[in-house]
């Protein structure tokens, strides 16, 4: 393989070199700026080779794959030979995945959406995580402002590539600002990893202090290799600012879906779900339009001091 070849030739120097130039390219194939960080990681491929790691089996490397549909996996071993390996099917030899630290992409990546979407005219809070209610944007009353909240979520089985890792999940709130005008929210969702699994959160979706309407809709995507952040708010801006406010509640969803660029739906498409027409008052459990997921949601109300 030719990281293993460079380390045994030149030293962990020249490794480092090449690290750094492809951690740079990687961050501007994402529309980050350089001030992220490295993006790079090295990680198990899977739980079930760890017993087998830790017995003493030399493990191979592989970079993870961005499609979902992959049959096969290419690994290599330390002399550099190439393995086909089952993408279903973890095998029994360990192996080391070099793959983009997805949620420190996703984090960088959403405040990069946010910015970009208010420079292109739509309005955009800072991304709202699990806990960010401290500053939160609203015109609500100083005592407090209702939201929506998620009391559990789920995402069904896609069986993915075991090479993939966890899921990084991000969702896009959609609406008509207080002033009329379209805006986007972005929430990031990093506790959602597995498919199949039941998270309860507790976490806020929408604050409803941001919308003119007692309707919202919400777009949910994943984060891959793919996705860039500053063409995805250019392209999101470019199909919303056309769309007006005509006095009476317009689902924003297929505009959403429109504006994502086409190349994200071969092989590895980032949308997961989504849902229509989320409604202040909705309480209880609400199954996304594509059949994908649901949520349970409930109104909460946020104290202020």
């Amino acid at each position: 393989m030719a990281v293993t070849a460079l380390a045994d030739r030149a030293g962990s120097r020249a490794l480092k070199s090449q690290l750094t130039a492809a951690d740079r390219r990687i961050a501007a194939a994402k529309g980050l700026d350089g001030e992220v960080g490295s993006l790079l990681k090295l990680r198990l491929g899977d739980a079930s080779m760890r017993a087998a790691l830790t017995a003493g089996t030399v493990p191979w490397v592989a970079a993870a794959t961005s499609d979902d549909d992959a049959t096969t996996i290419t690994a290599y071993d330390s002399r550099g030979r190439a393995h086909r390996l089952d993408a279903r099917k973890p095998p029994a030899r360990p192996v080391y995945v070099v793959d983009i630290d997805g949620a420190k992409a996703l984090v960088a990546g959403l405040n990069v959406l946010s910015k970009e979407l208010t420079r292109n005219g739509i309005a955009s809070a800072a991304p709202a995580a699990q806990q960010d209610l401290a500053n939160p944007h609203t015109t609500a009353a100083p005592s407090g402002f209702w939201t929506t909240r998620i009391t559990a979520v789920e995402l069904s089985d896609d069986e993915e590539p075991w090479s993939k890792g966890d899921a990084e999940i991000y969702t896009l709130v959609t609406g008509f600002g207080r002033d009329g005008n379209v805006r986007v929210d972005p929430v990031d969702m990093p506790y959602l990893d597995n498919d199949s699994t039941v998270y309860r959160p507790n976490q806020i979706l929408v604050n409803w202090g941001n919308y003119k309407y007692n309707l919202a809709d919400a777009v949910m995507m994943e984060e891959d290799g793919s996705t860039n952040y500053r063409d995805l708010a250019k392209a999101i801006a470019t199909v919303l600012l056309a769309v007006t406010d005509q006095g009476a509640y317009i689902p924003l969803v297929n505009a959403v879906l429109e504006a994502i660029p086409d190349d994200w739906w071969t092989d590895d498409p980032d949308y997961v779900d989504s849902w229509y027409t989320l409604a202040h008052g909705d309480r209880g459990t609400r199954h996304g339009a594509r059949g994908n997921g649901w949520m349970t949601v409930e109104p909460y109300f946020v104290q202020q001091s």
